[in-house]
């Protein structure tokens, strides 16, 4: 097979890795990638938001299957553009991707299919937005409605921080993402990543992570991407994932078929596990970054199979299979993430760190005069295997030690709570 595969972080880095230990592979390809994607990839100078650039270079170099990697070609409607050029594609439609999308539109679909999540409101002003939350109370959650790089959501724990939230959304801080907002109420309880692999029709359950969206030490500061991940999640028990398919996965599966717009593609589930179980925090149509970078060291398949599969309707006849280890990710970021980043600085050690059981993932680098350089926030994923978690963060770190970069920081505690539950 050909394929082609879009994006240029870490997570398409992980998906690049295990594209090309696949058998069925012929020759992959990637737009635009990165150096680290490069090794792994013929690199391509395309533009992912131009789908009929795309189109005509699939048609050239014979494409057998796009994988899309982030989330705004695939809102923008890449996969319904490529379809109807007769290209095999593994992400949702345009209609589907709204899920993730628009927040708005899944807390609807939550409400109308009785879906577990947090109470909301939907607001397009700043006064009637303002008021609710007077009337509410803090603590309080307030998301920008559309895409906004994982930056759009303020967890307010005074009404000050709500209302300062509130302004830089009806400010344009988050461009036309903030011109609508959802508020929510405060859910307690412990997070976690859950994934289905989706053909439109079935969902398969497709592994579990938890991640640190918070940029320091101890989960303060700043939501930014994802500081770091690690997989399996211990909260996700056998019991908790048989509750999340039923109660959120299958209502939202049926739900979107009834609209017209059955899911096909990844299908990430932001949960909160509550006392009273599993809700919805929010949806993502793609792999979550750096929850992939994870996954794809666990997962024992190939995954260029589960691909197809998911692409030709075939997950009722597919199973996954995961090794045991545990796996962890810590992100190394660019000083001044998640604000501006400094770019240019210069990376050293990548290679020597690489040793057994690790994989270092590139999310925001290139290549100045032959020197390897930040260019980007969250610029390189230090990713290791372990028996534990703990084993897999002892490895991790020990990696990320012998890089030599001097501008890039990190969490010092990825993985704390699974590690203490060990």
């Amino acid at each position: 097979m050909n394929v082609l595969l879009l994006g240029s972080g870490g997570r398409e880095h992980a998906l690049a890795w295990k594209i090309a230990a696949s058998p069925l592979l012929t020759k992959l390809y990637a737009a635009p990638g990165n150096p680290g994607i490069g090794s792994e990839a013929e690199l391509v100078k395309l533009d992912i938001t131009d789908h009929a650039a795309i189109a005509v270079f699939c048609r050239e170099k014979k494409i057998d299957l796009v994988v899309v990697g982030p989330e705004g070609p695939l809102v923008a409607g890449i996969a319904d553009d490529l379809r109807a050029e007769n290209i095999r594609v593994f992400g949702p439609s345009k209609a589907a991707a709204r899920l993730e999308g628009s927040k708005g539109f899944t807390k609807d679909l939550c409400a109308r299919y009785n879906i577990p999540t947090a109470a909301y409101g939907r607001f397009g002003d700043l006064a009637s937005a303002k008021a609710y939350v007077e009337k509410t109370g803090a603590p309080i959650v307030i998301k920008a409605d559309g895409l906004a790089a994982g930056k759009g959501v303020t967890v307010a724990m005074t009404l000050d921080e709500a209302r300062a939230a509130l302004d830089s959304c009806f400010d344009g801080s988050f461009g036309a993402a903030g011109a609508e907002v959802v508020i929510e109420e405060f859910m307690t309880g412990e997070e976690a990543s859950f994934f289905c692999l989706c053909d439109g029709t079935t969902a398969l359950p497709f592994g579990t992570a938890q991640d640190h969206k918070r940029v320091g030490d101890g989960d303060v500061g700043p939501n930014t991407g994802g500081m770091g991940a690690y997989s399996p999640a211990p909260v996700m028990t056998p019991e908790m994932v048989e509750r999340t398919m039923r109660e959120i996965i299958q209502p939202t599966m049926r739900g979107m078929a009834d609209l017209g717009a059955p899911f096909a593609g990844i299908l990430f589930a932001g949960l909160m596990i509550t006392d009273k179980g599993p809700k919805l925090i929010e949806y993502n149509t793609r792999f979550g970054d750096p929850e992939c970078q994870v996954l794809m060291m666990r997962l024992k398949d190939d995954l260029l199979v589960l691909l197809n599969a998911a692409t030709d309707g075939q997950l009722a006849h597919t199973s996954v299979r995961w090794r045991d280890e545990a796996a962890l990710t810590v992100v190394m970021a660019a000083r001044g993430y998640p604000g501006t980043p400094e770019k240019g600085s210069v990376i050293r050690g990548v290679e020597d760190a690489a040793a057994d059981g690790v994989q270092i993932f590139h999310a925001g680098t290139a290549i100045n005069g032959g020197a390897l350089v930040a260019n980007g926030g969250r610029v390189l994923n230090v990713t290791a295997t372990g028996a534990t978690v703990g084993e897999a963060q002892a490895r991790a770190y020990a990696a990320l030690d012998r890089i030599d970069w001097p501008d890039g920081f990190c969490r010092r505690d990825i993985g704390w709570q699974a590690v203490a539950r060990e």
